[in-house]
């Protein structure tokens, strides 16, 4: 600690000394006179690149080009097309705008983002965000204005040419979800408001992108001393560093302040994080152990932590890995083989934990994962399951790598009458209903014949069998799998109805062999596949399925039904596990029309 504080006087005096110095610097600045273009007086801190070297400040040169003022920025080159030496500010356009043709854009972004705390220059505080977006489909928005009719009077050299089929303004500073699906953000420019009402039509956006946008500089702390020149250079000189002079003084009281609590802060923060990790992890620990102690009726076996090490060969081999943490390929002694997940990322108190031991450890079913062992040792804890040579059904129904073959429609109804079992078996096969809220292709497993295992049920709940209708405190899942009562509380309360609402989107995917919702889908009434399927039946027309055989049709039919039935936006209209059984393993003729899935209460 001395040492830190005899390094700290050190530092203070050498500052000290150097102050004086700096000051004299300062004053010693030359005042010249410089003009270009509609810049009539390019003075101090300002200077051009062909004045003498002891004119004004070289990081604020600005260049003289075919008789205009340039500054260049990191972000690119401006037109200067005012120096407001009383509010220091230096008013800039971009040199891609031109006047009378609202087709021309910005170059250059210009947002508080392309400065740093090094550069000269800031964005004024009274400045606009314009925000140039491109959209992949048409955006029926007050916010969003059309730049059709600019790209309309363009010319084939216009900066418009290149733009997609549908570009739109929006005036405002915007946040991620005020973007809308399909589009994306090109350019985002600051403009000054200059305390005028913006009527957001193309022609006055255009112009106050011409007006230009206010960078301010300098950094004056005491505000009494920042004097504007006028004409009295002896005067506002001494005035100019005595400001200068106190403003370092000011800086230097301001690093010591800071140095000081580097010093003394730091620590002090580090033992406080530390402590409360501890104790956090120290209570995870005793809440898993609490609940081991009191269900000594699991099935599965507790395994060290060394023993986890030796099945996995030291986790050399990962399968997969994901929030939660990693899975890793591992042996038993008897050879069976396992995977190993390492839980990184525990929610509180480990209670996804606690979830995946009490649900699946004391069930067992043909088409629910097995949990073979787990593992708590102070912060590790691992669950080890039954091996999947066949990996996740996402990779079949959305194959990335030519490694997984395209299965049969057979082989993929098959599967989705088997995952039907083991919800079902969940929902009415034990003593308690077990609802798992994360239904989705990741967390179907398959075995080397290719029968399903639901899995993953660190978000499951049990309830008693005769509870109808469960409380949670939030919404959980994976979005696009979620039932809609899960946000919207008036349309009925949660129950196993949620699960059957994730399998419906699940069984629609895999009869369509794509993502439900595909923004890039050819035409635009096949984006959301459920609306596109039901309006296809309803018109008596099928799904067109490549090469698929008469049965093979059939069968896809038959799955989309089903999957329409599930995703009914009410719970109250959607069927149980065992009724959407009763559906897959009938005829598809039997099967009546259902009514037309809604995303929103708006949609109803």
């Amino acid at each position: 600690m001395l040492r830190r504080l005899l390094f700290a006087s050190f530092a203070a005096i050498f500052l000290l000394l150097l102050l004086p110095t700096t000051c004299k610097a300062k004053l010693n600045h030359h005042r010249c006179h410089s003009s270009c273009g509609n810049i009539p007086d390019i003075s101090y801190p300002f200077r051009l690149k062909d004045d003498r070297p002891r004119c004004g400040d070289r990081k604020y040169e600005l260049a003289c080009e075919n008789n205009r003022t340039i500054l260049h920025l990191y972000s690119g080159r401006y037109y200067v097309e005012e120096i407001n030496y009383t509010r220091e500010t230096i008013r800039v356009v971009d040199t891609g705008l031109k006047k009378d043709d609202c087709s021309s854009l910005p170059l250059h972004s210009l947002t508080y983002a392309n400065f740093s705390y090094r550069d000269p220059y800031r964005l004024s505080y009274e400045t606009l965000d314009v925000n140039f977006i491109d959209c992949e489909a048409p955006i029926n928005s007050s916010l969003y204005i059309d730049m059709a009719p600019c790209s309309r009077n363009s010319s084939p050299n216009s900066s418009l040419s290149s733009m997609q089929a549908y570009s739109y303004v929006v005036v405002k500073d915007m946040a991620l979800s005020d973007l809308e699906d399909s589009c994306s953000v090109g350019l985002v420019v600051g403009f000054s408001t200059t305390g005028q009402k913006i009527d957001n039509s193309l022609p006055d956006i255009h112009n106050r992108l011409l007006y230009g946008t206010d960078l301010t500089w300098g950094n004056c702390v005491l505000f009494f001393f920042c004097t504007p020149y006028d004409g009295k250079e002896h005067l506002m000189e001494k005035l100019y560093g005595i400001a200068a002079c106190l403003g370092s003084w000011v800086i230097l009281l301001t690093v010591l302040a800071v140095a000081a609590k580097i010093f003394f802060g730091v620590p002090c923060v580090l033992i406080f994080l530390i402590y409360k990790w501890k104790r956090r992890s120290l209570s995870m620990y005793h809440a898993i152990e609490e609940f081991i102690q009191t269900h000594n009726n699991l099935k599965p076996i507790r395994y060290s932590y060394s023993n986890i090490k030796k099945m996995t060969k030291g986790f050399t081999e990962r399968l997969g890995e994901g929030g939660y943490g990693s899975v890793y390929k591992g042996k038993l002694k008897s050879g069976h083989l396992v995977a190993v997940k390492m839980l990184v990322n525990s929610k509180a108190n480990g209670q996804d934990f606690i979830n995946e031991v009490a649900t699946i450890g004391r069930i067992h079913h043909f088409n629910v994962v097995q949990l073979i062992g787990f593992c708590v040792e102070g912060s590790k804890r691992a669950l080890v399951y039954d091996f999947m040579p066949n990996g996740s059904l996402d990779k079949y129904i959305f194959p990335e790598k030519e490694e997984y073959i395209s299965l049969s429609f057979e082989k993929m109804y098959q599967i989705s009458l088997g995952v039907a079992h083991g919800i079902e078996y969940l929902h009415r096969g034990c003593d308690m209903q077990i609802l798992h809220f994360d239904i989705k292709p990741h967390n179907i497993l398959l075995d080397k014949n290719f029968t399903p295992k639901v899995s993953d049920f660190g978000l499951a709940k049990s309830y008693p069998a005769d509870h109808s209708i469960v409380s949670l405190t939030g919404a959980r899942g994976t979005r696009g799998y979620m039932a809609p009562e899960l946000f919207y509380k008036n349309i009925g309360g949660v129950s196993y109805k949620a699960d059957v609402y994730s399998f419906g989107m699940l069984l629609m995917e895999m009869a369509g062999r794509r993502r439900n919702l595909n923004v890039f889908a050819e035409h635009s009434s096949q984006i959301y596949f459920p609306s596109w399927a039901y309006d296809q039946f309803n018109e008596g027309k099928g799904i067109e399925i490549g090469d698929a055989t008469e049965e093979e049709q059939k069968l896809a039919k038959k799955m989309v039904l089903v999957a329409l039935w599930c995703i009914q936006f009410k719970p109250s209209e959607r069927p149980s596990m065992h009724k959407v059984i009763e559906m897959l393993e009938g005829k598809v003729d039997q099967l009546q029309m259902p009514p037309k899935p809604f995303l929103t209460p708006q949609e109803v």
